[in-house]
């Protein structure tokens, strides 16, 4: 509905230059059309008289007053309009306007709300990422809802959108897994080495080294020599995790496209190809035995080593590479979803891109605040390496993926989450997921019940809308309407929980009306209209749902 109205009112001051009643304006400064904040201003407010008032050189409340009479009733979308304060256009809209969206919303089905900004261009979401040390725990399951929402809200917006895991699975750290699995093999065996510092310590540990002695070649690699006995143990326990983390993601309604794995980027040679690339620049140089990348000269505070003296690489060098082979793969834009932990290395992988010629929109990173686990308002304890936490799955089992994606994603990435298990799994309406799948199940009720009397559902086209003169059907008629607009927002912003804010408000709406307003009436035009109505109801709510990928019950 902006859309139309700021194409019309383009419209109206083509229409008023050419009768020579404002000047002539070369370019069109940049105007909005927006939602009003009160309902006695309107539906819709615009700037555009008080933004033509320097190129018109006249005053914005006249410029107002001619752009209305070159409007005129805008196609009947314009029920009456008014000049407010300095020159702001309020415009109140035929109820018939909101009408019409309900039969595009039926005809279109799955697609309402799909947009083409997108332009079918490469994008790829790298998030979860987590090291394959151990299981995912619930903080990765709110980037795992978040990555996976702006995949799925991007691909609905007209792009080609990829889902990758970044396997860090080179470094100390698959050592370190390797070694705290012998040494839990050995305890099990009877020995009584300590455990060192510093080494995972959880009880899944404990679990993968009974699984290992259970096997063959397990017992087998307590006799090797220690390094290559490492080597193979982190091996193994890395893929076992992964498998496992591979099991959570499914469980929890998460499809990864792409696995990359780090170490592929010193065997493909990405490593050095990215050293080229910056060599060529003239971006690296040496000092104290290692090899530095010229940070500051794109406003980092200091240089970073990109490979010690020693000749290892550094994690910084191998982001690198990695975000050039992307780009090589053939993306134009990178959405990368970290924790807010890794805020700092955001300027310094921007800077490395720029040098090479990359602008600053084609890697986006977005950030993931923790995530406070309570139950019935009191604190869950959440460790460290050195005991136990508490895992995505866990979490999932005990309140249902639904529930926790769709809480994950309620507020603001980059604000910290207060996530209470026993609201996730409640089956009322303090439970926001469970409050919008009602009203999608309230819908089907509905259908269910005209089924029932012999109802025939009506066929929307033909439908005489004029009759949902309600106040609070125009009200739903107007949210459905804006669900285009708000999912390209929610897009272009890469904040699905945008999403999850416009359907606790839809739901709400629904709710209201469910409980005030017989849709089955003896007058069968109006029966006729409301069913078409609720239709438009239930399947906004279902693609918005999909979206968040949050199933849309039929039934609770």
């Amino acid at each position: 509905m902006k859309k139309t109205l700021a194409a019309q009112l383009l419209e109206a001051l083509e229409r008023a230059c050419a009768a020579g009643d404002l000047p002539a304006v070369e370019e069109v400064p940049e105007f909005v059309v927006e939602k009003t904040k009160q309902a006695e201003h309107g539906d819709l407010a615009s700037n555009l008289a008080m933004q033509l008032a320097r190129p018109c050189r006249q005053a914005p409340r006249k410029i107002a007053e001619v752009l209305l009479k070159h409007l005129g009733q805008g196609h009947g979308l314009i029920e009456r309009t008014e000049i407010a304060g300095p020159g702001f256009i309020n415009f109140f809209l035929n109820p018939a306007a909101w009408h019409a969206v309900l039969p595009v919303i039926l005809a279109q089905g799955p697609d309402f709300g799909r947009g083409e900004w997108g332009a079918g261009a490469k994008v790829q979401v790298e998030f979860v990422s987590a090291n394959p040390t151990g299981p995912l725990h619930v903080g990765h399951g709110r980037g795992a809802a978040l990555g996976d929402a702006i995949a799925r809200v991007l691909a609905f917006s007209g792009f080609e959108a990829q889902r990758e895991y970044y396997l860090n699975d080179a470094g100390n750290q698959m050592a370190t897994l390797g070694r705290s699995v012998l040494v839990r093999a050995r305890q099990l065996k009877g020995s009584d080495e300590p455990f060192p510092d510093n080494h995972y310590r959880g009880e899944y540990i404990k679990d993968l080294a009974a699984e290992l002695l259970a096997i063959p070649q397990g017992a087998g690699l307590l006799e090797m020599a220690q390094d290559e006995a490492v080597a193979l143990a982190s091996q193994w326990a890395g893929q076992k995790i992964l498998d496992g983390i591979k099991d959570d993601l499914a469980a929890f309604n998460v499809s990864i496209g792409s696995y990359f794995s780090e170490k592929s980027l010193v065997t493909d040679g990405a490593v050095e190809r990215a050293f080229a690339a910056l060599e060529e620049k003239g971006l690296l140089y040496e000092a104290e035995g290692a090899l530095w990348f010229k940070a500051t000269e794109f406003g980092d505070e200091k240089d970073r080593v990109v490979k010690r003296s020693n000749g290892e690489i550094t994690y910084f060098a191998s982001d690198i590479a990695y975000h050039l082979d992307k780009f090589r793969r053939g993306f134009s834009r990178l959405v990368d979803v970290w924790g807010a932990d890794h805020h700092g290395y955001v300027p310094r992988l921007k800077a490395s891109l720029a040098g090479l010629g990359r602008e600053p929109e084609d890697l986006t990173v977005v950030l993931v605040q923790m995530v406070n686990l309570l139950r019935g308002g009191e604190p869950v304890a959440m460790s460290t390496r050195a005991g136990e936490f508490v895992t995505l799955r866990e979490v999932v089992d005990e309140v249902g993926g639904d529930s926790a994606r769709f809480i994950f994603l309620t507020r603001r990435s980059d604000a910290q989450l207060d996530f209470d298990l026993e609201v996730a799994k409640a089956q009322s309406m303090d439970n926001p997921v469970f409050y919008v799948q009602y009203a999608h199940t309230r819908v089907s009720a509905i259908l269910r019940k005209a089924e029932a009397e012999g109802v025939a559902l009506p066929d929307p086209a033909n439908t005489d809308l004029a009759c949902l003169e309600l106040a609070t059907e125009v009200e739903l008629a107007k949210r459905l309407a804006e669900f285009p607009e708000l999912i390209e927002g929610a897009a272009r912003a890469l904040e699905p929980h945008r999403l999850t804010y416009y359907l606790h408000e839809l739901a709400g709406a629904f709710h209201s009306y469910y409980n005030a307003t017989h849709v089955l009436v003896d007058d069968q035009g109006l029966s006729a209209a409301r069913l078409v109505l609720v239709q438009a109801v239930g399947r906004v709510l279902a693609n918005g749902l999909e979206l968040l990928g949050v199933n849309a019950p039929e039934k609770m």
